[in-house]
């Protein structure tokens, strides 16, 4: 018996891991237009909300970018959106609006706090040998 084909999940029925929500697109939008305004000139940029769409999927996910879902812009193009609006300070101006609009509400709550980690493959298998790192438990 053949395995049974698998069907890709359509973009309405994926979580909404990285879809920026009306409300927000409405804070953030002016900062964009404002820190990275289109050039006169050349080929037309990707849609600012769909860029940020995919670097929130990208950062949420850990997928490499070339993964990215079908419904979001060309990877190439986001990856060149990221490094840009980095050195512009468009993200860290989007934080810093994001974090007023929290002390407006309240603020965040300090007690409740996360981690996170990735762990990957030792680059070409890594070393059978090596010596164990010191520690107090094996120093002596």
């Amino acid at each position: 018996m053949p395995r049974p084909r698998k069907v890709p999940p359509r973009p309405e029925d994926l979580p909404t891991i990285g879809e920026v929500p009306d409300a927000l697109w409405e804070r953030v939008a002016p900062i964009i237009t404002a820190w990275d305004p289109p050039k006169p000139t050349g080929r037309p940029r990707i849609d600012a909300r769909r860029a940020l769409d995919a670097i929130l999927f990208r950062l949420r996910s850990g997928c490499q970018w070339n993964h990215l879902p079908q419904h979001l812009p060309d990877d190439s193009s986001v990856q060149r959106t990221l490094p840009r609006w980095i050195a512009l300070g468009v993200l860290d101006r989007i934080w810093a609006s994001l974090v007023e609009g929290c002390d407006e509400r309240g603020g965040v709550d300090g007690q409740w706090q996360s981690a996170d980690a990735a762990m990957g493959k030792a680059r070409l298998g890594g070393t059978a040998a090596a010596p164990p790192r010191p520690t107090a438990a094996n120093a002596a």
